[in-house]
């Protein structure tokens, strides 16, 4: 249950400092928390202290361009495992009831696929009102999971049932929810690439990695690679396809999030680093992403400008993290570790060379000398200690999808499901 991703909607209501506890619980528990703050909310609490505490930024206005260029109100709704509403106030809940959207959060709850809960907190008279009676009959009715609000004195001075649940409360109600959303039924119907018992890599969690790195050597300029990200998204999505729950760890393309797939953006190889280790342990890891394998020594602050001596300024180098050798390495090492080769030269060689170099399972070569990165075809070889496999040109989809069926079949080999 580790590394399920929470996207907690904080409304407004004196309760909402313990939600504050909740994501220090969410989050010690190995959980990813993104937080979405009312504007009620953020009479009580501070963005600031709940991006200190999930590390993750803190979303408030519906219409921020930045934010929408960035992450989108729909692919933030449908990025997480499930959608925690705490404290969800008699507003809050009748908006949910009634499908109004007036604001990020009520969008994102309209608007997001995934299995919803809710925590109650109101004064006793509202909690018991028939009207917010007859809300929470409807979003139950809907599916929407609704805690039973605690019995006690409130900060009005009135005594009965209307508290918000105590944060190790509602951190249990949310584990029992991740554990009975495995397969996900959100309102309206299966969405599109659902876990399903009759797809190869259903009960399966990968790991993809794709794209470049850029490693900045100023504000204005950085070290990269031709990498368009294109393999690795079309492998992530024919793996959410074949029932898998996937996490794509993507350098920057401007490349869509494929349906069913958790995406985390990062720039550079540390930052992928750290967020590969942060998604362990999986199943299978398929490390598709181009990583620079140098980063400048010393970033400069300011534009390194032109002094008109003529004289180049020096360019020094540090070597960055050999990503797929740590992970083989590390005490999560996936049962199936898969790595990638873009070669010029000497194709095959080389894949092998670093096969056992890596210390990896499986390695996928092909050869950019003539077809640069980039293209939407791809010839590979699928180079293992038993041998080279060397498949005929491909739509990068096909590939994805029939590599899919190896890893399928080598995880039925390594880690056999157990029967249900």
């Amino acid at each position: 249950m580790t590394h399920r991703r929470i996207l907690l909607i904080i409304g407004g209501g004196i309760a909402a400092y313990k939600a504050i506890e909740l994501v220090r619980l969410l989050r010690k528990a190995g959980h990813s928390v993104r937080c979405v703050l009312t504007r009620a909310g953020e009479q009580f609490v501070t963005p600031l202290t709940l991006a200190a505490l999930s590390e993750n930024k803190v979303y408030t206005y519906l219409f921020d361009l930045k934010d929408e260029v960035e992450m989108g109100h729909i692919q933030l709704s449908r990025e997480a495992d499930l959608v925690v509403v705490a404290p969800a106030t008699a507003d809050l809940l009748a908006k949910m009831a009634g499908g109004i959207a007036d604001d990020l959060a009520t969008t994102l709850l309209l608007a997001t696929d995934k299995p919803v809960l809710a925590a109650p907190a109101m004064n006793v008279r509202m909690w018991l009102h028939p009207a917010t009676q007859r809300n929470v009959a409807t979003l139950r009715g809907d599916g929407v999971t609704v805690m039973t609000p605690d019995e006690g004195e409130m900060a009005c001075g009135e005594y009965g049932p209307g508290r918000l649940p105590e944060p190790e409360a509602i951190k249990a109600a949310i584990e029992t929810a991740l554990a009975q959303g495995t397969v996900v039924q959100p309102l309206g119907g299966q969405p599109d690439f659902a876990p399903s018992r009759h797809r190869p890599l259903y009960g399966r969690r990968i790991l993809v990695t794709a794209g470049p790195t850029h490693e900045p050597i100023d504000p204005v300029r950085y070290i990269a690679n031709r990498s368009s990200g294109k393999q690795g998204f079309a492998i992530a999505a024919a793996a959410a396809e074949a029932g898998a729950e996937v996490l794509l760890v993507a350098g920057p393309v401007p490349l869509p999030t494929p349906p069913g797939v958790v995406r985390v953006d990062v720039e550079t190889a540390r930052e992928m680093a750290a967020e590969v280790e942060a998604g362990l342990p999986v199943d299978a890891a398929i490390m598709v992403a181009a990583v620079a394998d140098w980063r400048a020594a010393d970033t400069s602050a300011q534009k390194i400008k032109k002094d008109g001596s003529g004289e180049v300024p020096p360019l020094a180098l540090a070597e960055n993290p050999d990503i797929l050798a740590s992970v083989a390495k590390s005490a999560k090492r996936p049962p199936l570790l898969v790595g990638f080769a873009a070669e010029t030269n000497d194709v095959i060689a080389h894949a092998q060379a670093k096969l056992a170099r890596k210390g990896c399972d499986l390695i996928v070569a092909n050869d950019v000398s003539a077809d640069p990165m980039g293209g939407e075809t791809n010839r590979v070889h699928i180079v293992s200690k038993a041998g080279v496999d060397s498949w005929d040109r491909l739509p990068k989809e096909a590939v994805a999808r029939k590599l899919m069926e190896k890893i399928a079949d080598e995880l039925d080999t390594r880690v056999p499901l157990a029967d249900d």
